[in-house]
């Protein structure tokens, strides 16, 4: 499909092109482990949410996906079509991108807990308005309470500037090291997956990013 891969050096590259063979996503800990109650009360409140236009023309929510108790979460824009069709975070060629970093700094996406600004597809993948990331966002800061992250990897534009609330544009809020509002959960920037498929260019500044990520990820 034309997607790189990004590899440590020092990492050993056996068995990675077959780690890709599995499909556009690995499975999420949900599809083997009950959720803990709290989960399970978050994700009904999700499910039940009404409180902007976008739930009337979804197909489904899209909560999150991942280990629950993962040192890294990593946080997106909004679900597109085929993402509100799964109710997963992440699939299509964008997911598969994801997968590959990851994998290039050692993890596999079942151990990073993964969500997005916004539970709802907005219509025709516009940006999210903010009356609808307001109101997302008690979902968003639920989960990362009950995470309680190490490092939090944000990624695109919008996800960035809503979850820091600030309007610097990415290419400025890259290759440097913020903190997640209230909170000492560092957080580091990069490009979207999505951006890098239409500007394969970028994908040195992104494994920077990645870099300076599993800097503050791997300390004591």
């Amino acid at each position: 499909m034309g997607i790189d891969i990004w590899l440590d050096r020092d990492r050993p590259t056996d068995n990675v092109s077959d780690e890709l063979q599995g499909g556009e996503v690995a499975p999420g800990i949900f599809d083997a482990t009950p959720e803990p109650v709290l989960w399970q009360v978050l994700r009904k409140q999700v499910i039940d949410c009404t409180q902007c236009g976008l739930h009337r023309g979804r197909q489904q929510t899209v909560f999150g996906t991942g280990d629950p108790e993962a040192d890294l979460m990593v946080i997106g824009e909004a679900p597109g079509a085929e993402e509100d069709r799964q109710g997963e975070p992440f699939v299509g060629r964008a997911g598969k991108l994801l997968n590959a970093m990851l994998m290039a700094v050692g993890l596999q996406r079942s151990q990073v807990y993964i969500a997005n600004i916004l539970k709802c597809r907005p219509p025709n993948n516009r940006d999210p308005r903010p009356e609808e990331v307001a109101f997302c966002e008690a979902h968003l800061k639920k989960q990362i309470e009950l995470i309680q992250p190490r490092l939090i990897l944000c990624v695109g534009r919008i996800a960035a500037q809503n979850l820091l609330k600030v309007d610097t544009p990415i290419g400025q809020m890259r290759g440097q090291l913020y903190e997640y509002p209230d909170s000492s959960i560092p957080v580091v920037v990069t490009y979207h997956p999505a951006y890098l498929l239409r500007s394969p260019k970028e994908k040195r500044k992104v494994w920077q990013d990645l870099q300076l990520a599993m800097q503050v990820y791997q300390k004591p």
